[in-house]
């Protein structure tokens, strides 16, 4: 299995990086974790043909994360149709959400668009999903107050990525880090510590109690990007690919 990092960067595009997008490439899948709207154009850059893509899983609604799936539902009404539906799972509002966002971007004021072929799912915490195949295990972050955040726990093919979306630490990571080949973690900050971002002197201190085989940091800010030369965990970057 392979990872591509579609994008990398935070909601500013800090660093000049595609916002959230992170391909996974099995044998016979290929999914998204998170679809920011630079995700489209990086895919077709990588040299994928978004028609092989099977499933979307969204970590939270925030634009940088989803707003990319318009740009898919319009290639695939002309570009390149779909024979079989685009997976899309996320938090509860997650369908009635890209359907808006897809009428307010492409839509006619006085009749709906229809979408190409789409199947939803809502991932709710706590409890397991199994899409085309793919096991997602979902639990709630601390990044929003009023609606849900997403980590992810997603193990296909006897690999096991987990995903933090956008989060502060919680000691959540440390259950569900236990046997995962690749801990792709958030990481906006160096020693700034707010209630809904990581930040890298908050991880380094609890380093000690992730079982994973592998930490990847991503969805980095300006003071992280500042001090790349000082860390001493890997740094994800655009284009990047690794194996899982």
């Amino acid at each position: 299995m392979r990872l591509h990092i579609l994008g990398c960067g935070d909601a500013f595009g800090s660093g000049g990086r595609n916002q959230s997008g992170y391909l996974v490439e099995a044998t016979d899948r290929l999914f998204l974790l998170d679809c920011g709207p630079s995700a489209l154009f990086a895919m077709k850059r990588a040299g994928f043909d978004p028609t092989r893509l099977d499933a979307v899983f969204v970590s939270h609604l925030h634009g940088d994360h989803y707003g990319g799936l318009p740009f898919f539902f319009i290639d695939a009404l002309y570009e390149h149709p779909r024979e079989r539906p685009l997976h899309v799972a996320g938090p509860a509002g997650i369908e009635e959400r890209v359907r808006g966002l897809f009428q307010l971007m492409y839509g006619d004021p006085k009749e709906p668009r229809a979408l190409p072929p789409t199947k939803f799912h809502v991932l709710e915490p706590d409890r397991a999903a199994t899409i085309e195949g793919i096991h997602i295990f979902p639990f709630r972050v601390p990044h929003q107050v009023r609606e849900i955040s997403l980590g992810l726990k997603v193990t296909y093919q006897g690999k096991t990525i987990l995903f933090s979306g956008d989060s502060a630490w919680t000691d959540q990571f440390v259950a569900h880090s236990r046997g995962a080949n690749l801990f792709l973690c958030e990481c906006c900050f160096y020693d700034r510590e707010v209630a809904n971002h990581m930040s890298y002197r908050k991880l380094e201190e609890n380093l000690g109690r992730l079982e994973c085989k592998r930490i990847l940091l991503t969805h980095l800010g300006e003071e992280m990007l500042a001090r790349k030369d000082q860390l001493n965990i890997d740094l994800a970057y655009d284009g990047m690919a690794i194996e899982i």
